[in-house]
């Protein structure tokens, strides 16, 4: 594609078209912002689909699950844990009880109704009671840790949109195996990217920011303005010719990618 365009821009220089006063004109190619193929982090069969070509997506719209019905179980039995109270409250009754019988004996160990030996063990058992309270409050955040980690695990399981987009191509269906290859290719078309091959003759006239117009082929046509994006540092000795790379807005998707266009850009010589 890269070369086709070096040619055309070549060739209509080498015809010496008359451009209009004050403006340089080449061809360029119209192409998605990005093009994404989205797979799967972790390898399993695919349970789910949810979309297919030509659909529009949304970042973060679920677009394929694998089977999961382990990991849901999984997930299931660690929000249970979660929710369980019955360790921490027997454990705090008991250290309620072992704080009060400690004191009932401090008052009666003053009185000399007690030997130090029942104080010692009265107060052994409170510092018991306190540390297997402590430990049932442990567990329980590492309960809630293991549901943590237990959903993020659900999670990996659905595959979601990176960006907006739209649907270019589908090579999985369900009942497949994934692991390392795509389920989708999705492009981003809002903004477009505008393609174009410049001669070097007018490096120093396209600067980054500058807008330009552009005229899409037959039958969209149309004018649109696309401000310039990246200016290529490096020249193509061969050809004599750089690139130029434009942004363009696509609101509501009206403009599809793949287009040939003209591109015109405002001869600052000229002026």
């Amino acid at each position: 594609m890269r070369t086709s365009i070096r040619f055309v821009a070549l060739a209509t220089l080498i015809l010496g078209v008359n451009w209009p006063a004050h403006a340089l004109q080449f061809d360029g190619v119209i192409e998605p912002h990005m093009v994404i193929k989205v797979g799967s982090p972790v390898p399993g069969v695919i349970d789910e689909v949810k979309v297919d070509r030509g659909d529009f997506v949304k970042k973060d719209q679920p677009l394929a699950r694998l089977q999961s019905g382990v990991e849901r179980a999984i997930l299931e039995v660690a929000r249970a844990r979660t929710e369980m109270e019955s360790d921490i409250k027997a454990k705090k009754a008991q250290l309620d009880f072992s704080i009060r019988k400690q004191e009932w004996n401090e008052q009666l160990y003053r009185k000399e109704f007690v030997p130090f030996s029942q104080m010692d063990e009265v107060e052994t058992n409170r510092r018991l009671a306190e540390m297997q309270f402590q430990e049932a409050l442990e567990n329980k955040r590492l309960a809630e840790l293991e549901y943590k980690r237990a959903l993020e695990v659900v999670k990996r399981l659905t595959i979601s949109s990176p960006i907006d987009g739209v649907v270019v191509e589908r090579f999985l269906h369900p009942g497949e195996y994934v692991e390392d290859q795509p389920i989708l290719k999705i492009a981003q078309i809002d903004p477009l990217n505008v393609e174009v091959i410049l001669p070097v003759a007018v490096y120093y006239q396209i600067k980054v920011g500058m807008r330009a117009k552009v005229i899409p082929e037959p039958p969209v046509g149309g004018e649109y303005v696309a401000q310039v994006k990246v200016v290529d540092k490096v020249i193509d000795a061969a050809s004599g010719t750089f690139g130029v790379r434009l942004e363009m807005p696509n609101p509501g998707y009206r403009l599809p990618a793949g287009l040939k266009c003209k591109v015109i850009f405002p001869d600052r010589k000229g002026k």
